[in-house]
């Protein structure tokens, strides 16, 4: 399980090295695609197959599966990482999440999601307020 939140950084030519504890169990790959904050989701490769065939199995005539597809599947990209535990981010995967320079990696138990340092610093400071019992209490859990 992915836990913890991590900062590394992107070297000039765009690779990023996976924190440690995580190596293992993304040494035979992985799937990097765009989220939903502007941010980057990485699924290693049986959570990403276990996504992929959800979504697949949704009927084509919805149109907003459609377009689910559509973020979620051209944005993606497959990795191996290297021997040092890096994996080389696409610039437009990069882009998209405003990520240069430092890089949040966050756990969130069956995926981790990567964040530039500013976005992650904003979305720390939302989950992080003290006033919001009652909008975690509605959840069900």
């Amino acid at each position: 399980m992915f836990l913890g939140e991590y900062t590394h950084t992107i070297d000039e030519k765009g690779r990023l090295t996976i924190p440690a504890k995580f190596r293992g169990l993304l040494a035979s790959g992985l799937v990097v695609t765009r989220g939903f904050d502007q941010n980057l989701m990485l699924f290693p490769l049986d959570g990403w197959q276990e996504l992929a065939q959800r979504i697949a199995a949704r009927p084509l005539a919805d149109e907003d599966m459609r377009m689910f597809r559509r973020r979620v599947f051209s944005g993606a990209t497959d990795l191996l990482p290297d021997r040092q535990g890096r994996i080389l981010l696409p610039p437009y995967l990069r882009d998209f999440a405003g990520i240069n320079g430092d890089v949040v990696i966050a756990g969130m138990f069956h995926y981790l999601e990567l964040w530039s340092t500013d976005a992650w610093a904003a979305v720390r400071q939302s989950i992080e307020r003290q006033d919001d019992a009652s909008r975690w209490q509605d959840l069900g859990i």
